[in-house]
């Protein structure tokens, strides 16, 4: 049954590419309006799953398989049954009977049912609260730790997550593409079946005709930890010169004996070596 409750005043919540919570996001009403048809909905979910199969399974018939050209015995006086081909369907070998041939299992849903369906998926994740607004995907390489740490941080990394890019960004695809339970695609490409799959849905903020600016506060906080500033490397150095002074001064106290009994031992030869010669 279709469920046709209206809903005006869906809103999800707004976070940034790093996971930073934002204001809530109030979802566009002519899209996001409440109406969840479950029929619309199977049948677009069967019509794409439908449209993957390939439809290659063959067999063959008799006509199709070689040999059984003559009578294996003749027709009369051996006491058995007429046969007329080995490759009859009743024989090992043989032809196979209404068996599958090459098909296709395509199925053709109307435009305006196949929108009604996404409609209707977009719906039933936003009365379930799982629609998450990201403000921009700015990547500008591929980092799969990156996206993994956007996703374990909005506490969905157990779950199924949708990823929905105003238009293609390649960069982002790449960073998902390692991860099992991401699927990153543009929002425009998005069907009912994907919708259906996930359970928590990201969708970037301009695919939804939502402005929002990103937020560098973030970002400039991130970088002061991975980047140690000189006056934390010039500590260091002085805390590591103090600790490395006292080991010096031992080391330098153990090797001043040694080099005293070294001078001691080549003092005492004085004499050079001389060889003695054999006389004739």
């Amino acid at each position: 049954m279709a469920d046709t409750t209206t809903e005006t005043s869906f809103r999800a919540a707004a976070y940034t590419a790093r996971g930073t919570a934002r204001d809530s996001v109030a979802l566009p009403g002519e899209l996001f309006d409440g109406t969840v048809n479950m029929p619309v909905m199977h049948q677009a979910v069967k019509a794409f799953l439908a449209n993957q199969r390939q439809g290659n399974a063959a067999t063959k018939i008799r006509k199709f398989v070689v040999g059984g050209n003559q009578k294996p015995w003749k027709q009369k006086g051996t006491g058995r049954a007429r046969q007329g081909s080995t490759r009859a369907p009743h024989w090992v070998g043989g032809g196979t009977v209404f068996g599958p041939i090459p098909r296709s299992y395509a199925q053709y849903v109307p435009r305006q049912v196949r929108a009604l369906a996404r409609k209707s998926a977009l719906n039933a994740r936003a009365r379930e609260n799982a629609i998450f607004v990201i403000d921009r995907f700015e990547f500008d390489s591929p980092k799969t730790s990156r996206l993994k740490a956007l996703v374990d941080r909005l506490g969905v990394g157990d779950q199924k997550v949708l990823i929905l890019t105003d238009g293609s960004k390649p960069n982002v695809f790449l960073s998902g593409r390692n991860l099992a339970t991401v699927h990153v695609m543009p929002y425009a490409d998005v069907s009912t079946y994907h919708l259906l799959w996930s359970d928590v849905v990201l969708i970037e903020s301009g695919a939804i005709g939502e402005s929002m600016t990103p937020i560098a506060e973030k970002e400039a906080a991130d970088a002061k930890h991975s980047a140690p500033s000189r006056a934390t490397k010039a500590k260091a150095g002085t805390k590591s010169a103090k600790a490395a002074a006292p080991k010096a001064k031992a080391v330098a106290k153990k090797s001043a004996p040694r080099k005293a009994a070294k001078k001691s031992t080549s003092g005492a030869r004085t004499k050079p070596r001389t060889s003695k010669k054999k006389g004739k």
